[in-house]
This record gives structure tokens, sequence and C-alpha cells, in this order.
């Protein structure tokens, strides 16, 4: 893909984040709708645009590419998790706050914003690392990621109260299982399946993921610039912690791991496809799950207000420039 058609695609898309920011500030989409509409982009849009993606017939990509992309998925998180743990120690984050540094460094947005970035500016071979990266993300979170959240203040004080009960109550635990198996898991371990056997669905239903796919683009950007538009960005920006993330985990890692893939010769679609996992900004499911548990979220919601927002020319950049040294 050359370097104009990148830079038109990447354009069409902070146009439609720009159309949800104005959609927030006519007061068109309010905190309901938008959570609504999330529903449907995660757990409706965002699965069909995995399964559309590989029914599009413009995939050539090979079984081997398939392992490939797989060894590759496995190689990225084993440094994030690392990186995880080194990250705060870089930013020197108070010890209290470090579990969110780590979060915010392994979890980022591979799928809302990850998928349909991938979608319209990457050639069509490197979606097959774009859904494997998203298929460990799932599995990842609900097992490492929790257990680096820990219980939250809310479970602590239940535990407490329970221990100086004369007949404490079981502790209900709810099941990883469940939660690792999503709608988007559960679709994209599907595509995969239908591009290993070399599947094909009847033109009715292939028709209707197509027509729902298409519309998670608009929609997840436009979600984006509603978000960027609630979220007090001028109070944050200024803070240099933020920006050294950006630096080091937004423009840094995809960098060096666009070095190391092209040193060691992997296709230019994988490279393109990790690379951009790497690139994306912070996701919003660790800020959602410490809600959950009763969490403090200012410091999530703020790098992900700013690193979002900075990510439409991190993410145009780094593909543009890698584009064209690759391609």
């Amino acid at each position: 893909m050359s370097l104009s058609v990148i830079l038109q695609q990447m354009g069409v898309i902070c146009i439609l984040v720009a159309i949800g920011i104005g959609l927030e500030k006519k007061g068109v989409v309010d905190r309901l709708t938008s959570k609504q509409l999330s529903a449907i982009v995660v757990d409706v849009c965002n699965p069909a645009l995995i399964l559309a993606s590989i029914l599009g017939g413009d995939i050539t990509a090979t079984h081997k590419d398939l392992l490939i992309a797989a060894a590759l998925g496995v190689g990225l998180y084993a440094v994030l998790v690392t990186l995880g743990f080194v990250m705060p120690h870089i930013l020197r984050v108070a010890p209290d706050k470090r579990r969110f540094y780590n979060l915010m460094t392994v979890y980022t947005n591979t799928g809302f914003l990850g998928i349909p970035v991938a979608r319209a500016v990457l050639p069509a071979n490197s979606i097959i690392y774009v859904i494997v990266v998203n298929v460990f993300y799932s599995l990842l979170f609900y097992t490492h990621g929790l257990a680096i959240l820990g219980p939250g203040p809310a479970a602590k004080q239940s535990e407490n109260e329970s221990a100086d009960s004369p007949s404490p109550a079981p502790a209900k635990k709810r099941s990883v299982l469940r939660n690792v198996i999503n709608p988007g898991t559960v679709m994209a371990l599907f595509a995969l399946a239908v591009f290993w056997f070399d599947l094909s669905l009847p033109p009715i239903l292939s028709n209707t993921v197509q027509y729902v796919g298409n519309a998670t683009v608009f929609l997840s950007m436009a979600l984006l610039g509603v978000n960027i538009a609630r979220s007090n960005i001028v109070k944050h920006i200024g803070d240099a912690r933020i920006w050294a993330y950006i630096v080091l985990r937004m423009v840094m890692l995809p960098v060096g791991i666009a070095l190391a893939l092209h040193a060691f010769s992997f296709d230019p679609a994988a490279t393109l496809g990790v690379c951009l996992m790497a690139a994306v900004p912070i996701g919003n499911l660790p800020m959602i799950q410490a809600e959950k548990i009763g969490e403090d979220t200012s410091i999530l919601s703020s790098a992900i207000a700013v690193t979002t927002a900075v990510s439409m020319i991190t993410i145009t950049a780094i593909v543009a420039v890698l584009s064209a040294w690759l391609m």
C-alpha cells in the first residue's frame, strides 16, 4: 500500500473521530447511548469484522503464516508482560500505582481500535496477525491481567467482614473461562478455523457478516471521538509520565519490533500487523475492570484519553514510514 493511500485512510479515520467529537459536543450521543453503542461494537460489529476480513477473499496467507502468527503473538506478549513489570520502574511510578502502568503497558486497544485500523490501512494478509494477537489478548487479560489488578478494595473489605463474621459465607468466584469465552474470542477462533480449513458460508450469511462488519469502522472511531471529547485532555496533557509512556511504548517499542522482525526476514505483512498492535493506545478493558472492583481509575482514564488522541498521529507516522520501508 502506497504512502499516499495510508495517509488518506488515516485522514478518513481522523475525520470519523472528529464526527464523534462533534456528536458529543452537540449532545447527540449521551453516556447511555455511547455505552449501548460500545456494547454493539464490541459484541456484534467487531466480531463480524474479524470474520468478514477472512471471508473477503483477499488473504493469500498460508497455514505456515498462521503458525508464524501464533509464534509472534506469544513472543509479543512475552515481551509486553516483561515490559509491564519494568516500565513502572523506568517511569518512577509510586509503588501503589505500578500495577496500573503494568496493565497500561500490556493491554492496549488491539481490538476496538486495532482491528478497524488494520482493516483500513494494512495489507490483507496482516489481518491474520491482528486476529491472533487479539486472541492472546483475551486469553491473557482474564488470567494475568486480573491477577495483576488484584481483588480491589471492595473485595478486601468483604473478605475482612466475612472473617469477622461467626459463620462466613463462601466467596463466589467468577469463572475465568466464562470471561475468556466472549463474542470477540469466539469469533476470532471461528475465523481462524474458517481460514485453516478453507470453509465458506452461504451467501446470505457471508453478506450479512460483511454488512455488520462494515459498520465497525465508523461506529468505533466515532465512539473514540465521543470519549476524547468527554475527557479533560487539557488537564492531563502536561503529565510527563504519560508522554514518556507514549515515546517508549507507542513509538520506540513498535519501531524496535519492526527492526527485529526485518532483521530476521519476516514477511512485511507480519511486521506491519504486529507493529500496529504494538502501536495502538491504551485499551479500555483495564479501566472497566478496575471500576468494577472499586479502584480509583483516574490514572487509567486520563492516560487512555491522551494516548488515544496522540495515537492518531503516532500510528499514522509509524504505519506510513514502515510501509514505505518494507513494501
